[in-house]
């Protein structure tokens, strides 16, 4: 397939390799054009703007940091919304609002273009390995053109309904159960240390018996080994994505007491200098509380 990738970090990167790597045509673009070196050495084309990455090709993805940069991308001066074609596809993968994703929706609608939304599950090193989870919300007409392009770095594509909002909505959800689960374990990883049991122990038994989920296996070794830096998940990822969750909360009329909490939890990790660390590194917040150094 001809394919257009804008916006290149750390995800967006390892995604773009894994489209390149199944022998799609691509073309990227970054807002930093080193960060496009790599592809183009290994066969991507470059483009100068968001319009040129979209000009002519049948899906065009974004995956960049918050709303303001997937909108400047998609409907700014040189935007994506200014090349795609009649029969062409905007693919939003960025973790955005609400408020972002019925723009990013709405506006396409409003000039008769296809938008979809396949949110990805995931950080970067399975990024790079093609394992990613995606969760597609697009019209049924547009799917089947969609998801042969996923399945070069996603191990599973979920259709969650025809409304692209529905995907965003379901990445946020996923995204607060992980800031949750981590919580969830740092207080058990402090109350063991403080009774005499090892994180590491605490690991061990947990993530042996009935605790095998990924989330718990992955992220609880980031925790026992504290391997914040550099950072898989930034704390300003966490922040920004718990607070998301909070507006659609507030959106949709549902009250979200634990993720005020993890709000106010990525926030002490702020004013302790934290911000430049991987997300899990809340657990030293709840160790602090506890006395533990």
């Amino acid at each position: 397939m001809k394919l257009g990738f804008v916006g290149l970090g750390a995800m967006g990167e390892a995604m773009a390799t894994c489209l390149l790597r199944a022998g799609h045509e691509l073309t990227v673009y970054n807002r930093t054009a080193a960060k496009a070196d790599a592809l183009v050495a290994a066969g991507a084309k470059r483009a100068r703007t968001p319009a040129a990455a979209t000009a002519g090709n049948e899906l065009v993805f974004t995956m960049l940091f918050d709303d303001a940069a997937v909108q400047h991308a998609s409907f700014g001066p040189d935007g994506i919304a200014e090349a795609l074609g009649p029969d062409a596809v905007h693919v939003g993968c960025a973790t955005v609002s609400f408020d972002q994703a019925r723009r990013l929706r709405d506006g396409h609608a409003e000039r008769g273009q296809h938008y979809a939304s396949a949110t990805v599950l995931g950080r970067p090193p399975a990024a790079r390995a093609g394992q990613l989870f995606v969760v597609l919300a697009a019209a049924d007409a547009l799917r089947a053109r969609i998801l042969p392009a996923l399945d070069a770095f996603g191990q599973k594509s979920f259709v969650v309904g025809d409304d692209p909002v529905q995907a965003n909505l379901v990445k946020l959800c996923l995204n607060f159960m992980i800031f949750a689960t981590i919580e969830q374990m740092a207080e058990v990883f402090t109350l063991g240390e403080k009774g005499g049991v090892a994180p590491a122990t605490m690991f061990e038994v947990m993530s042996n018996s009935f605790y095998t989920a990924p989330v718990h296996r992955n992220y609880g070794k980031l925790m026992v080994e504290k391997a914040y830096d550099p950072p898989g998940g930034p704390m300003e990822i966490g922040l920004k994505d718990n607070g998301l969750f909070l507006e659609a909360g507030e959106d949709l009329r549902v009250p979200l007491p634990t993720a005020s909490l993890l709000r106010d939890r990525f926030l002490q990790s702020y004013a302790a200098g934290e911000e430049g660390l991987d997300f899990v590194a809340i657990f030293e917040r709840v160790r602090a509380d506890a006395g533990l150094r």
